[in-house]
């Protein structure tokens, strides 16, 4: 390609900002104000928020998922120790958030299942069945019959009890 172009056959637009022709040998106090700014209210601006940034990334902090610490089951805490009592409640409240939230998404799953299958449903999805039923079946031996006022300590006597009536069945099955 050629160094000097053809100005007639490959035409500029024309700027549309006329270029100032300096007139007067006085300096422009804008450029000593914009250097004054930065340097005194710019330049330590970006170093302390450049300096944040270097320490955020060296700890990243993520606030999408609260973690708590795993607390002593109620059978753990000792008698009249009231402030263990209710961390074990928090606890036990918790867990049945999330075994509900798991209970859900499993239905979820299962119903876009079906969906997607349609008329196919029964032998696609059988996966999905097997895994809804065994997870209801753990929540209701869990949580079932406790009702809205059901706690944390209803629950262990639940256990308990159906551990009691475990052991004697396999007592009498062994007699």
């Amino acid at each position: 390609m050629p160094e000097d172009h053809d100005w007639e056959a490959y035409k500029v637009p024309p700027t549309r900002t006329p270029v100032s022709e300096r007139t007067t040998s006085v300096p422009n106090p804008v450029n000593y104000f914009q250097a004054a700014f930065n340097y005194v209210v710019d330049a330590p601006v970006t170093f302390v928020r450049e300096w944040i940034e270097r320490l955020q990334n060296r700890n990243k902090f993520y606030y999408y998922h609260q973690k708590f610490r795993r607390v002593p089951d109620l059978s753990e805490c000792t008698e009249g120790d009231y402030l263990c009592y209710y961390e074990a409640e928090a606890q036990w409240r918790r867990d049945r958030m999330v075994d509900q939230e798991i209970v859900e998404i499993v239905r979820e799953r299962l119903a876009a299942c079906k969906q997607r299958e349609g008329p196919n449903q029964f032998q696609n999805c059988a996966k999905e069945m097997e895994l809804l039923a065994q997870v209801t079946k753990a929540f209701q031996d869990r949580y079932g019959d406790l009702g809205f006022h059901g706690n944390a300590w209803k629950c262990l006597m639940k256990q308990k009890h159906r551990m009691m009536e475990e052991r004697k069945a396999a007592q009498e099955e062994q007699q």
